[in-house]
């Protein structure tokens, strides 16, 4: 057996601990995570340091050098989301719906895990956590396998919570991380049939469509976000400015943050200086079409198409004046990755054409497009936000990650 295999085996080797295991026998093991990760906050912070003096001599920018960060705060809200995993409903065996036949059988459809699940991530350690006890609560078991920046982190939080699964009674095997960090390693588990029921690869474009081109292991596409506010010609300005500045620089690392603007000629000349005078703040550098460079002046780089069709994840905004909505939505519709959308308008007509026309996974009427997010809709943590459609489309939260399986009981009926 490969390293990997040798992996897949020891997950489904645990699965049915994972699948079986009561309510309260896994919300005991995520108190157990959330204590040791606080227990261990010192350790953590210093092997995270590790990644971060690797990340300045790799010249990583600084903005994923703050996805890359721990500190005690960040440490201390990853154990806080777990505490609340506990308090979300536990969907393993709940009954979707049921229904007695004219021939007297008895047919429920209800919740039980997706399996054996792999996720590929990038950069964020907080990933590691997140998602190893999403799938822990939902049953699963699962395997980790995060990028070569996070990896010393990384590798102490998989040892902090397989140490603390163990001692609330689950085999540590119900969270195992890759720490082969080579693009071999990530390959082979592309193809890990054998042992993974589904594979979820979360970060940048390059990982996303590597994994989807790649994968003989069913995908859930997530998290390439190219998203776009249109400002509409009857949109209040201020409110515009606001919106595209918080989905901008609030936070540019992550995928819901605003990546292109899209303003309505009829209300250019006023909107985009009050826009820029918001993004100055940030120094955000603008990459615009002709018109917003006639508007703004000197400071605006003429855009390419490469640029409109950019995920920037950095302090950067694409923008292009156009004639009308039906020009915006074309333009979405050409290169959003299906993410989160937006329109500010004042106009009814326009905010319905808007949602109904454009095909994303979240189409906002104004609002900032950073509300793209478990939490925010409602939902608890997530795995990710998917951009696809079958099985899940949107933040994806416990329940996205199970799947159904019918009980039928009968007295001696057959066909």
């Amino acid at each position: 057996m490969t390293y990997i295999e040798t992996l897949g085996a020891k997950a489904k080797a645990a699965e049915h601990a994972a699948a079986s295991a009561s309510a309260k026998l896994k919300n005991e093991a995520l108190k157990s995570i959330a204590d040791a990760l606080i227990q261990n906050t010192s350790l953590i912070i210093e092997k995270n340091k590790l990644d971060l003096e690797n990340a300045v001599k790799n010249g990583m920018s600084v903005s994923m050098q703050d996805r890359l960060m721990l500190n005690e705060k960040r440490i201390s809200d990853i154990a806080s989301s777990v505490l609340k995993l506990i308090e979300a409903e536990d969907l393993i065996g709940s009954v979707d719906y049921g229904v007695i036949r004219p021939n007297g059988l008895k047919i429920c459809k209800t919740r039980v895990p997706l399996g054996v699940i792999g996720i590929i991530f990038e950069s964020r350690p907080n990933v590691t956590v997140d998602a190893a006890t999403l799938c822990l609560k939902a049953g699963n078991t699962v395997i980790l396998k995060g990028g070569k920046e996070a990896i010393n982190s990384n590798k102490c939080l998989a040892d902090v919570m397989r140490a603390a699964v163990e001692k609330a009674g689950l085999p540590a095997d119900v969270i195992q991380l890759v720490e082969d960090t080579s693009r071999e390693a990530a390959a082979e588990l592309m193809k890990l049939n054998k042992y993974l029921d589904v594979l979820i690869p979360r970060g940048g474009a390059g990982l996303i469509n590597a994994v989807v081109n790649q994968a003989t292991v069913p995908v859930i596409e997530t998290g390439t976000g190219n998203c776009h506010v249109y400002v509409d010609e009857s949109a209040d300005i201020q409110m515009a400015a606001d919106i595209v500045n918080n989905g901008k620089t609030q936070r540019p690392s992550v995928c819901n943050a605003v990546e292109s603007l899209l303003v309505h000629k009829n209300i250019a000349e006023a909107a985009l200086p009050v826009i820029k005078s918001k993004l100055d703040e940030h120094n955000v550098e603008i990459r615009g079409c002709k018109k917003t460079a006639e508007i703004l002046g000197d400071c605006v780089t003429l855009a390419s198409d490469d640029d409109y069709a950019t995920e920037f994840l950095d302090f950067i905004i694409s923008v292009k004046v156009v004639d009308s909505i039906e020009e915006a939505i074309e333009h979405i519709q050409k290169y959003s990755t299906r993410h989160s959308e937006c329109i500010v308008t004042k106009s009814l007509e326009n905010a319905e054409k808007f949602q109904r026309e454009v095909d994303a996974a979240a189409v906002y009427v104004n609002a900032s497009t950073r509300f793209t997010d478990g939490g925010e809709f409602g939902f608890g943590a997530e795995i990710g936000i998917s951009t696809q459609k079958l099985h899940a489309r949107g933040p994806m939260g416990l329940r996205e990650l199970t799947t159904v399986k019918y009980l039928i009981n009968g007295n001696g009926q057959i066909r």
